[in-house]
């Protein structure tokens, strides 16, 4: 058996806290980030795999995890966690 005993943080334990901002709209806002992958089958740039989208995952929960969940959320550039059936 492992134990681990290093720090877990829970939802009660984070603040996010407003920030001031230069955007003079909501809709202004950029939700796209860039991450590289050694091993994505995306674009390769400079022997790395670049990935660009929403970060955003569904959860994989029976309602929320399907093919159709995941159609919608892919034209939006993010993810779904598919549920075992």
């Amino acid at each position: 058996m492992r134990i681990e005993n290093d720090t877990k943080y829970d939802y009660s334990d984070v603040l996010i806290r407003p920030k001031r901002s230069t955007l003079g709209s909501r809709k202004d806002v950029d939700l796209e980030r860039g991450f590289k992958f050694r091993n994505y089958q995306g674009d390769t740039v400079d022997n790395y795999r670049h990935y660009r989208g929403i970060p955003i995952m569904a959860s994989n929960m029976d309602g929320v995890g399907t093919l159709e969940m995941a159609d919608k959320l892919a034209q939006q550039g993010m993810f779904t966690c598919l549920v075992k059936t």
